[in-house]
């Protein structure tokens, strides 16, 4: 099974992708959790627009995915989990759990280090948050982020399973708590504990600088808690809360050559219309 799972990784993870989407859409339509900031047409053009690129520069500048990097580092016998030599039972599992810590410490950095946060503030500088926003990074901050990846891989010798489950895991957690969905109150309580929720993750998203600099996890939200970046609720409520960065909020702001530059911008140009 496991074998099979690798060598159709590519189609296994897009038919997820597809899945997830289309799931997240659906819910957004019939159980939205706030009404539109920004119409559609005008966020989606970018919002998808950098996505692709950003997966096109990504393939150009890795032609090795991490899950084949992972089984090298395997094959090789480099990183701590391949030297302990652990059951399969123990080690993807103690991987996954790592590579979580390992996203959720770059992100950490990505809001603290000035040079980092001019590449991840194009992420945040979307006014309102749907299941296109959960990709919406620049392609620089993507191919840094795929090198610290790599970096990480090599230094616990990752099973290149644990990568693959990982990746999914990831790219759908970021899918869904990006969503604008209502989850019920009850459920929504108790997902919380084991899982980043849209409501938990929303927080991250606000105007306001405390509470985005909260609630960095993608998929597990115990680093928050442990570390004490860890927000239970916007001070303004889910409902009333602004979405964005103040000095990124411009209609042009959206647009995809406003988007690719923005790094390169300081915020007193971010007014074109």
């Amino acid at each position: 099974m496991a074998e099979f799972v690798l060598a159709h990784q590519s189609t296994l993870r897009l038919c997820l992708f597809a899945g997830v989407f289309a799931a997240m859409l659906a819910w957004e339509a019939l159980a939205p959790r706030r009404s539109r900031a920004a119409p559609r047409m005008l966020r989606w053009p970018g919002n998808i627009g950098v996505t692709i690129l950003g997966a096109l520069v990504l393939r150009v500048a890795f032609p090795l995915t991490a899950v084949a990097w992972a089984a090298e580092m395997s094959t090789r016998g480099i990183g701590i989990l391949n030297a302990v030599a652990l059951p399969a039972w123990a080690s993807v599992p103690i991987a996954i759990l790592l590579l979580d810590l390992a996203i959720w410490a770059q992100h950490v950095a990505f809001h603290r280090v000035p040079a980092f946060w001019r590449l991840h503030r194009m992420h945040h500088a979307d006014t309102d948050l749907d299941v296109t926003s959960g990709a919406r990074f620049h392609p620089v901050e993507i191919l840094l982020s795929m090198a610290i990846k790599f970096a990480v891989i090599a230094a616990l010798g990752a099973p290149a399973l644990a990568v693959l489950a990982f990746e999914a895991l990831l790219n759908a957690c970021a899918m869904f708590n990006h969503s604008n969905v209502a989850v019920p109150a009850r459920i929504e309580a108790a997902l919380r504990l084991v899982l980043v929720t849209p409501d938990v993750h929303r927080v991250h998203h606000s105007v306001r600088r405390e509470e985005t600099d909260s609630n960095f996890g993608f998929c597990l939200p115990w680093w928050d808690r442990l570390f004490g970046t860890w927000r239970a609720a916007p001070a303004d409520g889910q409902a009333g809360m602004t979405i964005g960065l103040a000095e990124f909020r411009a209609p042009g702001e959206a647009r995809l050559d406003r988007m690719l530059t923005q790094p390169f911008r300081d915020p007193q140009a971010a007014s074109a219309p």
